[in-house]
């Protein structure tokens, strides 16, 4: 009798992974593991996150959910993001169901290849409108929107500047906030 190994991995086998330290994603059925985020990255995390929720919850338009939470695209893609902002109706006892409104990763050493281009093209496969990326080291903030399948720069805020986001043009960031 012949013995089959699964060639991806999947939400159950996601599941079955022991608690520990680290960070573990699927991604197209590929396991992915990172260090816990540094201090730096946690504060960029929780300030932003303060700005999303003043917008978005009172508005109707979307709950903010910080790491970790289980962002379940299909059976093969459960990744953690930094932020994202979960539709009404997205919410399930595992996590978050389905391409959210925005999905917002916070750049570290260990994860800035896999955000810029793994996560990225994931997330645009699989229908992710809107994903940031917050560098705290180079102090920018990218907003990028979706379009035809692949991500294009909507606005980027550097430095100390405000960013207002042109989707949601009352939603400001006063980005020396993020950064300090």
């Amino acid at each position: 009798m012949a013995v089959t190994l699964k060639r991806k991995l999947d939400y159950d086998d996601y599941a079955g992974i022991p608690p520990d330290r680290n960070r573990y994603e699927l991604i197209d059925g590929d396991l992915h593991v990172t260090p816990a985020p540094s201090p730096i990255h946690q504060r960029v995390s929780r300030r932003l996150q303060r700005f999303m929720e003043d917008y978005f919850h009172p508005r109707g338009l979307g709950e903010v959910f910080n790491a970790p939470i289980d962002l379940i695209l299909t059976p093969h893609d459960v990744v953690q993001p930094d932020l994202l902002v979960a539709a009404p109706g997205q919410v399930s006892a595992r996590g978050i169901e389905g391409a959210p409104v925005l999905v917002v990763e916070i750049l570290s050493p260990s994860t800035t290849r896999q955000d810029r281009t793994v996560k990225a093209q994931r997330y645009a496969a699989l229908g992710v409108a809107h994903y940031w990326i917050a560098d705290p080291e180079a102090r920018k903030l990218e907003c990028y929107r979706l379009s035809a399948a692949q991500y294009t720069l909507l606005v980027l805020g550097e430095g100390d500047a405000v960013l207002v986001h042109p989707d949601w043009p009352e939603l400001s960031i006063p980005l020396a906030a993020l950064w300090r």
